[in-house]
């Protein structure tokens, strides 16, 4: 894997027992540079894939923060 490529996996505590914890994945994130811009590619079963392009790092992350806050709010 490059070194300019970031991979994230959101998840939600569903169920904790004493030794069973169940986990549901949320959505998958990819940051990566390309060139001079950085690119954030979702993907959610809620909100589907989407992509987020900037010559800005927190720019994109910006976008990535509300996009996610507003998809994960009713949960």
């Amino acid at each position: 894997m490059p070194n300019n490529y970031i991979h994230l996996i959101c998840w939600f505590p569903q169920f904790f027992a004493q030794v069973i914890k169940m986990e549901e994945i949320l959505c998958n994130v990819e940051l990566v540079k390309d060139n001079n811009d950085f690119v954030a590619r979702i993907q959610s079963d809620l909100g589907g894939m989407r992509e987020y392009k900037s010559s800005s790092f927190e720019e994109v992350l910006e976008q990535l923060m509300i996009d996610l806050q507003e998809e994960f709010e009713s949960i």
